[in-house]
């Protein structure tokens, strides 16, 4: 089964909306003058209908995995944890942080855990 690894749309007017995760609503008006939307997160894409059509930027976990290490986003509170949250995507995260995820996040669904592992592995065949 896939599933959702990036929720994302580009408008009209190049302006680039992402749903980082389930109900996170986004919305943006348009230099055409039309609103335009994304929810859903990881969980399911909600798309608004406009007169001028948007570009759908979604990548699935069926993806090439060089495309899903640059849209699939984790969100990070620092070393430390006391950090507000920021979201980095997966090609940018330290070794350490991936190996810590795989070992710590056991509530993630198995199919995140995977991306996890092939980067693990797409890194090891880089070097």
């Amino acid at each position: 089964m896939k599933h959702i690894v990036f929720n994302s749309i580009k408008t009209p007017d190049g302006t680039v909306l992402i749903s980082r995760h389930q109900h996170n609503y986004v919305t943006y008006l348009d230099a055409n003058g039309e609103t335009y939307m994304v929810d859903g997160g990881t969980g399911y894409l909600k798309r608004n209908v406009n007169s001028e059509p948007f570009e759908e930027l979604s990548i699935y976990s069926d993806a090439p995995h060089d495309e899903i290490r640059q849209g699939f986003y984790w969100g990070t509170r620092g070393k430390d944890g006391n950090q507000p949250v920021e979201f980095k995507p997966l090609k940018t995260l330290d070794t350490d942080h991936i190996e810590a995820i795989i070992q710590t996040q056991t509530h993630q669904p198995s199919w995140r855990i995977e991306i996890f592992k092939a980067e693990l592995a797409f890194r090891k065949k880089s070097i």
